[in-house]
C-alpha cells in the first residue's frame, strides 16, 4: 500500500519547518544541517517539479498556482544557493537564512491552501497513491542534487510548469537566464 502523495509533501513540509528552527535556535549545527537541508529541499522541488506539478497543472486544473509555485522554488533554489555558500558564523548567513525561511513558508502555506487541496478533491485517491510512489522515487532519486545544479531536462519541466513557450528549443543557459527571471 503507497501513500498519498500531499501526505507525503506536507510531511517534507513539516520536517523543513524542523530544521529551520534547528538552524535558527543551534548555530553550532549549522555545518551539519545545512548540508542536510540542502539535500532535502533540492530534491522535494525536483519530484514536485517532475512528479507532481504537471499532474497538478493538467489534472487538478491547477495552471496559475503552479506557474506560481514553479517561479517559488526557483527563488527558493538561489536563497539555499547563497545559503550553502554563506560561512555559517556570519551575519549574512542569519540574512540568507531568515530570507529562505520567509519564502519557503509563503510557499508552503500557499501550496497547503491551494495546489495540495485540489489535488485532494479532484484526484481518486489510487491517483494520489501512485502520484506518491512516483514522487518518494523520484525525491530519492535526486536526494544527493545539489541546488543550482539541475539538468537541462530538470529545467525544461521547470519552464513547462511556469508556462514558459518553447522551454524545448532552449540551450541549457537560456533555460537557467529564463527561469530567473519568473
Amino acid at each position: 500500500m503507497g501513500v498519498d502523495v500531499v501526505d507525503l509533501i506536507m510531511q517534507d513540509h513539516r520536517e523543513v519547518e524542523r530544521l529551520f528552527d534547528e538552524l535558527k535556535q543551534h548555530p553550532e549545527k549549522r555545518p551539519l544541517l545545512v548540508p542536510v537541508l540542502a539535500a532535502m529541499l533540492t530534491a522535494h522541488s525536483r519530484a514536485e517539479e517532475a512528479e507532481v506539478y504537471p499532474v497538478a497543472k493538467d489534472d487538478a486544473d491547477e495552471v496559475e498556482e503552479i506557474a506560481h509555485s514553479q517561479a517559488e522554488h526557483v527563488q527558493a533554489e538561489q536563497l539555499l544557493l547563497r545559503l550553502t555558500e554563506t560561512d555559517p558564523e556570519t551575519a549574512e548567513f542569519d540574512k540568507v537564512l531568515s530570507e529562505l525561511v520567509e519564502a519557503v513558508t509563503h510557499h508552503v502555506e500557499e501550496e497547503e491552501t491551494t495546489v495540495l487541496p485540489q489535488m485532494r478533491a479532484r484526484l481518486d485517491e489510487d491517483r494520489r497513491t501512485q502520484l506518491g510512489k512516483a514522487f518518494a522515487a523520484s525525491r530519492a532519486r535526486h536526494l544527493g542534487d545539489r541546488p543550482g545544479s539541475a539538468t537541462k531536462e530538470e529545467l525544461q519541466f521547470q519552464a513547462r510548469n511556469a508556462g514558459v513557450a518553447s522551454a524545448a528549443s532552449m540551450s541549457k543557459d537560456e533555460l537557467v537566464a529564463k527561469m530567473r527571471k519568473l
